[in-house]
């Protein structure tokens, strides 16, 4: 009986020896991995990583797929030269802004009331709330269609309600500091559409002949997709989420007023803004550039030249490409529009509660800022009554362009006014360089929209 004891007692001990060595070679080895200098730099980049990035990733929203899906589908390779081209207009534009929050510990629209007319402004708020609302949604019914492509027995008004409800609940219930975690890692839903282009076996030599040297054939087609996607990529609501973003992680580290967020800004809080700062962009162009590249190699060369929407791309890519790269383009509808419509209505609230001097910030909740968080409210159902009011999300969206086009270079005029103006930055304002390149960028962008305008009533 004693020997039977033993045995129980040695076979019990077992599985616990087991598992201690367990734990202590797990720990051993986590312990290793954390102190692998490669390991530590990634982590430590992926750390830095915060506004930039998810300012960046949602510059790829549902309709933006739609226009890079067109771009490639129409032309082929040939405009894939714009990825590379717009990458660095876009980044040094968006450091502008995230530098202008950074050094003055406000947003954007609170700088151009300070400095410029307030009727400007004013103007300036209201189209940006009418382009953004559309936009909503043009990205909502999208994404509905992007599901439905995963299962077709899904309904489709159900579906938009659903999104809606679930993006409104996400902006007004969850903390920021969980809110702005979960639209980082929303961030690498993009690299579906990079994984995509590399499964459809593209021709690699021409994609890089056309992505170094630009070509323009000034027909009014080309004119008009290349305004399209200057428009997409160097949008405004872009530049008021990401100053006021900065701001919002100043505000979680405890700088709760103007006064302690305007303190001297460290030049390591600069470096990592940059980093961050580019990231997005990056990302953003690297999407854009293997989005292109796939319907180019894969529609263009089959005659399926025209495209209306990201979810018409999917399944115009499934015959030719498979259904992994069918799956990815629709998974990343879903995944672009979760992360693309909370900085839609989010910038649009961030505007005009900043006009207004109103309460304003997703770190607060609901009681605190009711008029911030009314306006996303609205901004979210007027794009969901877009779904059911048989508008053409088409020519919505080529209206929402338009206003978009006419308002980017006022806002950009401004804002390279704003980072130039040495009382405003102190030791931060532009360079010399940066004020050109922003000059520059906004000649671009009014030619581009002067462009777009004669092009769409000629």
């Amino acid at each position: 009986m004693a020997q039977q004891k033993d045995i129980f007692r040695k076979s019990a001990e077992a599985p616990a020896q087991f598992l201690e060595r367990t734990i202590v070679t797990t720990k051993v080895l986590s312990d290793s991995l954390h102190n692998d200098p490669v390991i530590k730099r990634g982590e430590d980049y992926w750390h830095m990583l915060g506004p930039g990035l998810t300012t960046g990733a949602s510059d790829d929203d549902p309709s933006g797929i739609a226009t890079y899906s067109q771009t490639g589908a129409q032309f082929g390779y040939h405009l894939l030269w714009l990825a590379g081209w717009t990458f660095p207009l876009a980044a040094i534009v968006q450091e502008m802004c995230a530098r202008i929050g950074l050094v003055t510990g406000r947003g954007l629209a609170s700088n151009i009331r300070t400095h410029f007319s307030k009727r400007v402004l004013y103007v300036c708020a209201g189209a940006l709330f009418i382009a953004n609302a559309v936009n909503i949604g043009a990205d909502l019914g999208a994404m509905a269609k992007g599901a439905q492509l995963l299962n077709p027995k899904l309904n489709f008004s159900w579906l938009v309600v659903g999104f809606t409800a679930l993006s409104l609940g996400l902006q007004i219930f969850t903390p920021y500091v969980r809110y702005a975690r979960y639209l980082k890692w929303l961030a690498m839903v993009l690299l579906a559409y990079v994984f995509s282009a590399l499964l459809a076996h593209l021709g690699w030599h021409d994609i890089l002949s056309n992505t170094l040297i630009p070509k323009i054939n000034f027909n009014k087609e080309e004119l008009i997709l290349i305004c399209a996607v200057l428009g997409t990529t160097i949008s405004p609501y872009l530049f008021f989420w990401q100053t006021s973003q900065e701001v919002e992680e100043q505000i979680l580290q405890g700088k709760t007023t103007v006064a302690e967020r305007r303190t001297a800004t460290a030049p390591e809080d600069i470096k990592g803004m940059r980093i961050d700062v580019w990231s997005g962009m990056f990302l953003s162009e690297i999407v854009m550039f293997f989005i292109i590249a796939a319907c180019g190699g894969i529609l263009y060369t089959h005659g399926i030249t025209t495209i209306t929407s990201a979810a018409q791309a999917a399944e115009a890519l499934r015959p030719f490409a498979g259904n992994a790269t069918y799956f990815l383009f629709a998974i990343g509808i879903i995944g672009t529009g979760l992360l693309a419509i909370p900085v839609l209505a989010g910038s649009s609230s961030y505007t005009i509660s900043e006009s207004f001097r109103w309460k304003e910030g997703l770190y607060r909740n609901l009681n605190q800022a009711r008029a911030f968080y009314g306006i996303i409210i609205i901004s979210m159902l007027i794009g969901l009554g877009m779904n059911f009011l048989g508008i053409d999300p088409i020519k919505a969206l080529i209206y929402s362009a338009l206003v978009n086009g006419l308002v980017a270079p006022i806002v950009l005029a401004l804002i390279v006014l704003i980072g130039s103006n040495k009382k405003t930055m102190g030791r931060w304002v532009n360079k010399r360089s940066t004020t050109v390149a922003g000059w520059v960028i906004t000649a671009i962008m009014t030619v581009a929209g002067v462009a777009a305008i004669i092009s769409l009533f000629s």
